[in-house]
């Protein structure tokens, strides 16, 4: 089937355009039917799920269009877009900011460009530059494309035994002295942001990146109970390294992990992935998603040494004002002295300074 915007439909559905023939695109406002579709498409991912909508805005302050095509009276698609406001980098539409993946998840071609469609006009009226989508794999050939990020997997066997015996010798002998030297793992749910935060916070501002507000952790933890676990590991009581897993289907992914940097010859950061993968084993996951990476970078090592598998993402991108695909991240080389000047600021400061401008950054 074949489409092309019209004339935007009426105010009940925020004036997002319709579509010719039986495909009508409107502003999604069920949540459980959008979770419903979200869980049935194979390309879809924890990402695209609903209660992300609300910690963008409750955490963030970024006003979000979930965009649904029904044909029929039944889902045919959906569109998670984030209209951003950036002092960094102006307005922008993006799905979806601050996590891994996004985009479309569409029933055909027709409908993914009735929802593309939809969302250029969204943007436009929101003054937006370009609108970005976080895909996993290319799906609009015709659009621009940057493949700067690459994604890591880990097929997962049906016991940590088993996988036990596939990892390399050297992340073995880590994971055992770690354990030797008494360093100890617990895993739990919104009562352990608080041991978590500060590892979380410590790490990102030596990286010379602001972090995100303690909310975010504690949000996503409440709006996904079911779903999200964090793991702490101990040293003489002493949090110094952690993670979030978040389960979708039967993959584990961890979309934030960091360890202290000084404690680092004790090994915690192999012992809290170590503890991850033998809690998605244990819960019957059959992939475990590591998240995202920049080529040749210190997390894309570390990720390759368990056996990750490698795929380039395809972020894509609809073109309003600008002329090619931004680089809006820290390899953009305007970036450079920020983020040295960053490593060297005062914990206390780059914690209080941090959240505000986190936000500011997709």
């Amino acid at each position: 089937m074949t489409t092309s915007a019209t004339e935007p439909i009426a105010a009940a559905t925020l004036a997002v355009p319709a579509t010719t023939g039986a495909t009508v695109v409107s502003t999604a406002t069920d949540a459980g039917a959008w979770d419903a579709y979200v869980e049935a498409h194979p390309a879809a991912t924890a990402d695209h799920l609903w209660g992300w909508r609300d910690v963008f805005q409750s955490v963030f302050g970024q006003s979000s269009d979930y965009l649904v095509a029904m044909r029929d009276g039944t889902v045919a698609g959906v569109l998670p877009l984030v209209l951003f406001r950036s002092r960094l980098f102006g307005r922008f539409a993006v799905s979806v900011p601050f996590l891994n993946y996004g985009g479309l998840l569409a029933d055909d071609h027709g409908v993914a460009a009735a929802l593309v469609a939809a969302a250029t006009a969204r943007a436009k009226a929101f003054g937006a530059s370009h609108v970005e989508l976080r895909h996993r794999e290319r799906q609009r050939p015709d659009l621009p494309v940057r493949q700067h990020k690459i994604g890591l997997s880990l097929p997962l066997p049906t016991s940590a035994d088993e996988l036990w015996k596939t990892v390399d010798r050297k992340i073995r002998n880590q994971i055992r002295k770690a354990q030797k030297e008494g360093l100890e793992v617990r895993s739990g749910c919104g009562e352990l942001v608080d041991a978590f935060y500060p590892v979380f916070a410590r790490n990102m501002r030596d990286l010379g990146t602001p972090v995100y507000s303690r909310r975010l952790f504690s949000e996503t933890l409440r709006r996904f109970p079911d779903r999200a676990r964090v793991f702490i590991v101990l040293y003489g009581g002493r949090p110094i390294a952690g993670s979030v897993t978040i389960r979708f289907r039967d993959t584990c992914l961890v979309p934030w992990a960091s360890s202290l940097r000084e404690f680092r010859h004790l090994c915690p950061n192999m012992l809290v992935y170590w503890a991850m993968l033998e809690d998605a084993i244990a819960g019957g996951a059959r992939t475990f998603d590591f998240g995202r990476s920049s080529p040749g970078g210190g997390t894309h090592h570390f990720k390759t040494q368990w056996g990750a598998r490698e795929t380039p993402l395809s972020w894509e991108y609809v073109l309003i004002s600008r002329e090619s695909p931004p680089n809006q991240g820290p390899s953009n080389p305007r970036f450079t002295r920020a983020v040295s000047a960053w490593k060297s600021l005062p914990l206390w400061l780059a914690n209080r300074l941090g959240p505000p401008l986190a936000r500011h950054l997709p």
